[in-house]
């Protein structure tokens, strides 16, 4: 009996650990970023240099979009959003590299298809607004509102929609 006690124990300290540790090692994903709620201030290191706040750019509609250089997803859908982006003067637009250097963003910028509107990373912007996979955009109103969010490549007719959704 005292041989089945103590194999008991022994199982149940074991299976303790064992839930203790799957839970140490597979921490919770924040809440995914839903339409209608306010989009995180988050700081953006640019490409030049520079920096910005997503607060700052606050009073204009904001199209956010999280890439990498090595996404095909991204590459198809580069040339609609740079079109956008030159056609929409009263929309900013802004890049942002997730799952990727920016080494590589660099490079990719100095290539034949640079995007029209500033690049940038930061740290935590995947985690603060809930990024899943490249490429994800939020289209974001100009009080910071986030009116829609598309994970995947985009068509024109998609963005043209979404943009109009930000107005």
């Amino acid at each position: 009996m005292r041989l089945f006690s103590g194999l008991i124990a022994t199982v149940l300290a074991v299976g303790l650990l064992g839930v203790l540790g799957w839970g140490l090692t597979h921490t919770a994903k924040p809440p995914a970023l839903h339409v209608g709620a306010a989009a995180p201030d988050l700081t953006v290191e640019l490409l030049d240099g520079s920096s910005t706040h997503l607060g700052a750019l606050r009073g204009e509609p904001l199209v956010l979009n999280f890439w990498a250089t090595w996404c095909a997803d991204c590459k198809r859908e580069a040339g609609t959003l740079a079109a956008a982006a030159r056609d929409n003067g009263q929309v900013r637009f802004l890049g942002v590299l997730y799952q990727d250097t920016p080494a590589a963003a660099r490079t990719y910028q100095a290539g034949a298809n640079p995007y029209p509107y500033p690049i940038g990373w930061s740290d935590g912007a995947g985690s603060a607004f809930g990024v899943q996979a490249n490429p994800e955009t939020f289209f974001i109103d100009a009080r910071g509102v986030v009116r829609a969010i598309v994970i995947g490549p985009m068509t024109q007719d998609q963005l043209a929609a979404d943009l109009e959704k930000t107005a």
